[in-house]
């Protein structure tokens, strides 16, 4: 029986050791946390099957100019941050041209269309249904030209992917969301998309299935990681884990660990902030205010409210800027009370310049790379982990995954 260790345990990682247990492995599952605690607690909780065109790096001169003099909430960034951010942000912007931008879709699409379908895979056997509701999410907004050009893009995503959605002009939304406080131009009602109620406890959910189904969870430091002899070696609190792969799913804390190895990982790092709040009236269905920005999605602890991205490596302090803009303009949408934490929480995203996950071996015999799923690792997850075990069980990839392999990205 060929054995694998799992480097993090948020819901790439977990969905790791799924795919590789479902392939015949025996697996441990290692992190210095519970699983779903770090970056995967912390999102939107949606299975994003309508997200088939990544985020672009801002081509034009005057959205560049937006960005840089932080006139909008979608992005924020510290002049002293800069210089770690300088060289991948470079990369991002060179890979959002038109002609790589293009290659990327082609393998992002086919990715993003068959989430829901691997998410299906875990959600009933890990007794999990209960936290996820299939009714889709809105996207809003506030002036008929913005309103407009989303009508033309989702009628777009319609005729060249297959991605279904709804428009509702200002009536059909204020009909469709009675408590919302303003009346707005219209919303892109995306139909296809699932949400889950607590992203973190799905992730635990799916780790409790793991340990059913004879899988081992190790509590450890990833960054103790070894090669001995033919395999990989690792410290847990339990002492040695020793196997013949290792796989670094450790999202934006990977690259650390990969220097250690001589792996230079050009991440682009993307921080996103969110706060619960109390209150009866809220959306009956996750809304985002693309004007703003803002995303208000009901979550078993409150109304969730998210921010957009803020550049910025691991580690540096906290901003509240666009916490706070977030904060004004959803209790400016629904009336929602008190905060439910103390202070917001925050976490980075690991966003590759080229915008595809990291999935495959590395020069290394025995060690695989599975991060960089930017804002999409939990939609993502469970997809890029049944084809990664695929790829290390079979010895081949499969179609989806070629062109993701980090040998081929010229950097690894």
């Amino acid at each position: 029986m060929t054995t694998s260790i799992v480097l993090g345990a948020g819901m790439v990682g977990v969905s790791t050791a799924l795919a590789l247990q479902e392939n015949g492995h025996q697996v441990v599952l290692l992190d210095r946390q519970a699983p779903g605690r770090e970056t995967s607690y912390g999102n939107a909780g949606i299975i994003q099957t309508e997200a088939v065109e990544p985020y672009g790096f801002p081509r034009s001169v005057s959205d560049i100019a937006r960005v840089a003099l932080k006139r909008g909430n979608d992005v924020d960034w510290r002049l002293r941050d800069m210089p770690r951010l300088a060289g991948p942000l470079w990369r991002y912007f060179t890979q959002s041209a038109a002609a790589p931008y293009a290659r990327t879709i082609v393998a992002y699409s086919q990715l993003a269309l068959r989430a829901s379908d691997d998410h299906a895979r875990l959600i009933e056997p890990a007794g999990a249904d209960e936290l996820i509701v299939r009714q889709g999410w809105r996207a809003v907004y506030r002036t008929p030209a913005s309103f407009e050009a989303a009508a033309a893009a989702a009628d777009r995503l319609k005729r060249v992917y297959g991605v279904p959605s709804d428009v509702l002009g200002a009536d059909e939304l204020a009909a469709s969301e009675p408590a919302l406080r303003l009346r707005l131009a219209g919303a892109v009602h995306w139909t296809s998309p699932w949400t889950c109620r607590d992203p973190g406890e799905l992730v635990a959910r799916y780790a409790a299935l793991f340990v059913a189904r004879g899988g081992t969870m190790a509590r450890g430091d990833a960054m103790t990681l070894q090669q001995k002899d033919i395999g990989w070696r690792v410290m847990s609190e339990d002492g040695v884990v020793s196997a013949e792969n290792a796989v670094v799913a450790l999202g934006p804390w990977s690259p650390t660990l990969a220097r250690t190895f001589g792996y230079h990982i050009p991440m682009v790092f993307k921080r996103g902030y969110h706060r619960h709040f109390s209150g009866q009236d809220g959306p009956r269905v996750s809304m985002l205010d693309v004007d703003n920005s803002t995303l208000v999605a009901p979550m078993n602890a409150g109304w969730r409210v998210l921010t957009g991205a803020h550049l910025t490596p691991p580690g540096t302090a906290p901003a509240s800027r666009q916490i706070r803009h977030a904060t004004d303009t959803a209790r400016e949408l629904f009336a929602l009370r008190d905060p439910v934490e103390a202070t917001p929480w925050s976490g980075t995203r690991p966003c590759m310049p080229d915008m595809l996950p990291v999935v495959g071996p590395t020069r290394h015999k025995g060690l695989f790379f599975h991060f960089g799923h930017g804002h999409q690792g939990f939609t993502l997850g469970p997809t890029t982990a049944f084809l990664l075990a695929e790829l290390m069980t079979m010895g081949r990839a499969n179609p989806l995954t070629r062109p993701l392999l980090p040998s081929a990205r010229g950097w690894a």
